[in-house]
């Protein structure tokens, strides 16, 4: 199986709540006073011929089993090449409301493959009666793989197997099972991040998800993969900033 890179790169910013911050709270403020900021400034940006991201959509995540969010959710923007990382966290110095809230984040570059389209699945419908965008997405079953790898993984094999074995694993799987969309993130620089990478893996429900995991069979992955690293979180809620068409 080739999956080609999609072009540019896909900017993640992973978010979490201040201690004092409840989750209600994080979600309204990065709705309604942080996201319409982001797409005026990157329609500003385009309309002055400016670098700017073509698409932003936002992934929140639900609490794990014990209750508690490793992440409440993740920002992913899509530009024409890799932004530089900052010598400050953004949010340090807050600049909105949600700034406040948060926890400073840092970019986290990655190149994204598409190995299940499934877009069609995936409603986008712009507001009528309000702004168009920020609108907001659900009905469907997302689960995100996080992906640590071992101390002194050889990345270049790792991500050729991750794509040429464990990929069509996943896609064949996933299409017997009744998921409709898969999508493998590589980190653009593994050995300065958290994560060597990260999968998306949507299904229309649950059972579609449980299903998938009752016939996955092992393909090597693990030979590579850090356990007590890897990080599994699922949601059902997206909130979209951008939709795929470019500005």
């Amino acid at each position: 199986m080739s999956v080609e890179a999609t072009p540019g790169a896909k900017m993640i910013y992973l978010i979490k709540r201040r201690p004092s911050t409840s989750r209600e709270e994080l979600v309204m403020h990065w709705y309604a006073n942080h996201m319409p900021t982001v797409i005026q400034s990157q329609k500003d940006a385009a309309a002055s011929g400016k670098p700017h991201a073509c698409r932003y959509i936002v992934l929140l995540f639900d609490a794990n089993r014990d209750g508690e969010h490793p992440w409440d959710g993740m920002a992913q923007l899509w530009w024409e090449k890799p932004l530089e990382r900052p010598d400050v966290p953004s949010g340090t110095t807050p600049r909105d409301t949600f700034q406040q809230k948060a926890e400073p984040y840092m970019p986290w570059a990655t190149t994204e493959y598409v190995v299940i389209d499934g877009s069609d699945h995936l409603s986008t419908e712009p507001l009528t009666l309000n702004a168009p965008y920020p609108s907001t997405r659900s009905g469907f079953f997302r689960m995100s793989f996080f992906v640590k790898a071992k101390p002194g993984a050889d990345y270049a094999a790792f991500f050729d197997h991750w794509l040429n074995v464990h990929a069509p694993n996943v896609k064949a799987t996933m299409e017997e099972a009744g998921g409709f969309r898969y999508v493998v993130n590589h980190s653009m620089t593994p050995e300065a991040e958290s994560y060597a990478g990260l999968a998306e893996l949507y299904f229309p429900d649950v059972s579609c998800y449980e299903r998938w995991r009752a016939i996955i069979k092992p393909d090597g992955m693990e030979q590579w993969l850090d356990p007590e690293g890897t990080l599994v979180l699922r949601g059902n809620t997206e909130m979209i900033g951008i939709p795929r068409l470019c500005l």
